[in-house]
């Protein structure tokens, strides 16, 4: 009995053991555990953090590449590079002329860089008093520029960009809220669309070695109209217009009247000649002769080769716009048709041919503003076909080119058109004198200048 008594505690205590050595082993497993998953958070978080470090240091050196890329001028460059090189190179070799060179380009640029300050204390506003000129004018425009701190701004510096050119505009010390106005001449000597801006403020110091600059975003565009010249409305007396002279084509509904026949069916009633009916006992109708309403239409040549000089081309682009501007306050019926510029490529596949607007005699000159002669832009002759195609029920064909057309090509210009079509070649040619002549079908008023323009269709009117 008394070995079986020691044999249970025997086992117990290995049973025991056993369970403590089973926790403990159980409780290590545990511990370690945890420990791993602290190392591996520890090792995110440090992974993290310096992606972040390193992002917000790409963005920071990027913004300083920037912003010294914005401000240092080019003078400031050459000031930036002796304080990098030669004051190493003066300490390098004991030079002191490099050392007090370098030492007063580092000392240029500290003093330059208070004149930064501010720079964002403008208000400026840039206007125009009208959008729309005439060629040979000027504009002037109006800079107001405004402190809206509340503290004493330096001197600064207002680029007015003007086209291809620049205005610049130096702006005083401006205590808050003082206002500054400046008055900006515009050239509008050249037919062309001008951008006026955007109006940028520059603060700089007076060297020149840094300088930031605010672009303001408002654009002013102003149209520079070509010269035109008023045409008598009794110039007009190649148009007819709708009480005009009758065709020989036969109508059954227009105003000049014809004749009588008898009825067909398919007539009108309201055509119906009932004194006639009733004397022939038989339906009687009236017949017409066609009154053509006359459609004017102008065609502009852009082709380079066809004009000798710039001269030329804006003489052609003078006529167009008072030919247009006439027969648009005259109330006609109008069309103007401009070459289009076909790259070589397709040249010999495809023809198009420009539009403007003659909604108004301000969108037709706004239209005319723009054009430019082009040496792919399709040849007078191909650009009179497409008219004839593209234009309905043309009266009067007015073709306007260069001094550089040949007779042989004014007399074929008849033959691009309706044999009905009344085609006049309006001939730029600052070299010739004005006048007036009929070439196989074709009539040509040679002009020298705009003003014979006018006096030749008036003197044809007459």
């Amino acid at each position: 009995m008394s070995f079986h008594t020691e044999s249970r505690r025997s086992q117990t205590s290995n049973l025991a053991r056993t369970s403590t050595q089973t926790r403990s082993a159980t409780h290590t497993r545990y511990s370690t555990t945890r420990t791993n998953k602290s190392t591996t958070l520890t090792l995110v978080g440090a992974v993290v953090l310096w992606i972040r470090f390193e992002r917000a240091v790409r963005i920071g050196v990027k913004a300083s590449v920037e912003w010294v890329g914005e401000t240092v001028t080019p003078a400031g460059w050459v000031v930036v590079s002796a304080a990098i090189v030669l004051l190493p190179l003066g300490l390098v070799f004991g030079w002191t002329e490099l050392i007090v060179t370098g030492c007063v380009a580092i000392a240029l640029i500290l003093i330059s860089l208070p004149f930064l300050a501010g720079g964002r204390a403008y208000s400026v506003d840039f206007v125009l008093p009208v959008d729309r000129v005439v060629a040979g004018s000027e504009v002037l425009g109006t800079l107001t520029v405004t402190n809206v701190s509340k503290r004493l701004e330096l001197p600064g510096r207002v680029d007015v960009p003007i086209g291809k050119g620049l205005a610049d505009v130096y702006v005083p010390l401006l205590r808050a809220g003082q206002v500054h106005e400046e008055h900006v001449r515009v050239p509008a000597y050249r037919r062309g669309v001008i951008d006026v801006g955007p109006v940028t403020t520059v603060r700089s110091d007076p060297l020149g070695v840094l300088g930031r600059s605010r672009p303001w975003a408002d654009v002013n565009r102003l149209f520079v109209h070509p010269v035109t010249v008023s045409i008598p409305s009794t110039s007009a007396g190649f148009v007819r217009d709708l009480e005009g002279n009758p065709t020989s084509d036969i109508v059954d509904s227009d105003i000049s009247f014809h004749a009588i026949r008898e009825y067909a069916p398919g007539d009108g009633q309201r055509h119906i000649h009932w004194k006639s009916t009733a004397k022939t006992g038989k339906l009687m109708v009236r017949q017409f002769e066609e009154s053509r309403r006359s459609r004017l239409a102008i065609v502009l040549s852009l082709n380079a080769a066809e004009y000798a000089s710039e001269e030329e081309f804006e003489m052609a682009v003078s006529a167009t716009g008072s030919l247009g501007v006439r027969a648009i306050r005259d109330g006609r019926d109008l069309a103007v048709v401009a070459s289009e510029e076909i790259p070589d490529i397709v040249r010999s596949s495809i023809r198009s041919v420009r539009s403007l607007s003659v909604v108004s005699t301000r969108t037709l000159l706004d239209d005319l503003t723009a054009i430019e002669t082009s040496p792919h832009a399709m040849n007078v002759e191909d650009v009179c076909v497409l008219a004839a195609q593209v234009v309905p029920d043309i009266s009067i064909a007015f073709v306007v080119c260069g001094g550089a057309m040949t007779a042989r090509r004014l007399q074929a210009l008849t033959l691009k058109f309706a044999g009905n079509v009344q085609v006049v070649a309006v001939l730029c040619n600052p070299d010739e004198q004005p006048s007036f002549r009929d070439l196989a079908g074709t009539s040509v008023l040679t002009i020298g200048v705009l003003d014979d323009f006018r006096s030749l269709l008036s003197r044809r009117a007459a």
